[in-house]
């Protein structure tokens, strides 16, 4: 039966802009993450957060649509967030040189994404905007050699129930970002390099193979993980955002 579009709806105004061939989607998702609940681990580490990624912005056009993402200032709170509570009293720096002459300096950690990518509630097909980033964590030891990688992916989702196509992208995003946080803070302590860092004991070379948080292998930087999209057909839509793994852990 044919129903008389009076009022568009949420995904409807991204089905617009489409057919109208032009129009922009600009946000800068910026996560709040709680303060996290986890056993400090006491090494002297140093987080590296170069200007390619405090400047991090994706961008694509589909069907005429400029989409826009300014990830960088949320990459910046939430490793300041998560290795301040993992490594209290952690120093930041531009690059991984910059640590160099750091005084007891036991290891340094490079977060990186590596890839954002995202669907609509149209190109989903139930309702929910759905994003999934990907990100590196490089580790190196006091001397400044590569010890480990680790590669995490964070999911995240958001029902389009606005006007604007952004504030669901933004939930999305920002479900995304949390749901990183939490696994890396809950699985990295149990990696054998997090308790060897707990223990006081020097980092070994690679050779070390993580339970739970993939090892970054020469060729994971090109495999692309696709956003998981349901079919409204076989499954119902996934849970709202904010029902993602909270940034906690069980003392």
């Amino acid at each position: 039966m044919f129903r008389p579009l009076l009022v568009p709806q949420p995904a409807a105004v991204v089905a617009l802009l489409l057919l109208a061939g032009c129009g922009s989607v600009d946000i800068a998702p910026e996560p709040v993450i709680p303060r996290p609940i986890v056993t400090p681990i006491a090494a002297t580490t140093a987080v590296v957060l170069n200007a390619e990624q405090r400047n991090y912005v994706h961008t694509e056009t589909r069907a005429g649509v400029q989409w826009q993402v300014a990830l960088g200032a949320g990459h910046r709170g939430l490793a300041e967030a998560i290795f301040s509570a993992l490594f209290p009293g952690c120093v930041f720096v531009d690059e991984v040189e910059a640590a160099r002459g750091i005084a007891g300096l036991d290891a340094v950690f490079e977060p990186r994404m590596l890839q954002y990518s995202f669907a609509t509630a149209n190109e989903t097909g139930a309702g929910y905007f759905a994003v999934t980033i990907n990100y590196r964590i490089n580790v190196y030891g006091p001397d400044l050699k590569p010890v480990d990688s680790f590669t995490i992916t964070g999911y995240g989702n958001s029902r389009d129930k606005a006007m604007s196509s952004s504030e669901p992208l933004e939930a999305a995003t920002r479900a995304a970002m949390r749901d990183a946080a939490a696994k890396f803070l809950v699985q990295f302590p149990q990696q054998p390099l997090g308790q060897q860092l707990a223990r006081g004991e020097p980092l070994v070379a690679p050779g070390i193979t993580p339970v739970g948080v993939e090892m970054n292998r020469a060729d994971a930087a090109s495999q692309i993980e696709a956003v998981p999209v349901l079919d409204p057909n076989k499954a119902s839509a996934p849970p709202p955002a904010d029902s993602y793994p909270k940034v906690t852990q069980a003392p």
